[in-house]
């Protein structure tokens, strides 16, 4: 028989995710993962307890991989262009990663590693948008503005946003986001 390379959490996450990415959140189960390794579905429970610990890891990761897309589009010179910037990241990482994107709702432990990368993403997020509200009204407008963006990417993901449905509404609804955002009588 022959035995597969060395198991370790950083190849089950990848395999897990690969797996979203082709079936999502109904696809991912353990004994698939492990399949797809070509292990025994009990060797994943030396890493991950149960389903819902692999699937905070996989959320996790997702939000890691956001993140990243984000902080490519900050603009450190401009807080309007960026969150503009930032917005269209998003939504394009939604419709890139569609079944990924999926992972993004998976409630996350309170703390442990898991906590850490969505924690990291609403901070930054926050960040981001407390640069025009400043930082006592940024957790609401960055809840109002990821509420629109997670709608928008539904939306989009149901094929909801195609013939009739302009891209313009969708610019409407971040310049609405924005004037609300930013000092009273200020448009953007």
């Amino acid at each position: 028989m022959a035995y597969p390379a060395k198991i370790d959490r950083k190849r089950i996450l990848a395999a897990a995710l690969r797996l979203l990415a082709r079936r999502g959140l109904g696809g991912m189960s353990l004994r698939a993962v492990a399949t797809s390794l070509k292990i025994a579905p009990n060797a994943l429970y030396r890493y991950f307890a149960d389903h819902a610990h692999l699937e905070a890891a996989v959320g996790a990761e997702v939000s890691r991989m956001l993140y990243s897309d984000l902080l490519k589009a900050k603009r450190p010179d401009d807080a309007a262009r960026s969150i503009r910037d930032l917005a269209v990241a998003y939504l394009k990482f939604a419709r890139r990663h569609a079944l990924l994107y999926e992972a993004l709702l998976i409630p996350r432990p309170a703390s442990g590693a898991e906590a850490v990368a969505p924690e990291q993403l609403w901070l930054f997020v926050v960040e981001q948008v407390g640069r025009l509200t400043g930082k006592a009204r940024a957790p609401d407008a960055a809840l109002a503005l990821w509420g629109f963006l997670h709608g928008t990417a539904a939306l989009q993901s149901a094929g909801r946003l195609g013939a009739g449905k302009r891209a313009s509404g969708i610019e409407f609804g971040l310049s609405a986001w924005l004037a609300a955002a930013g000092p009273p009588g200020v448009a953007r």
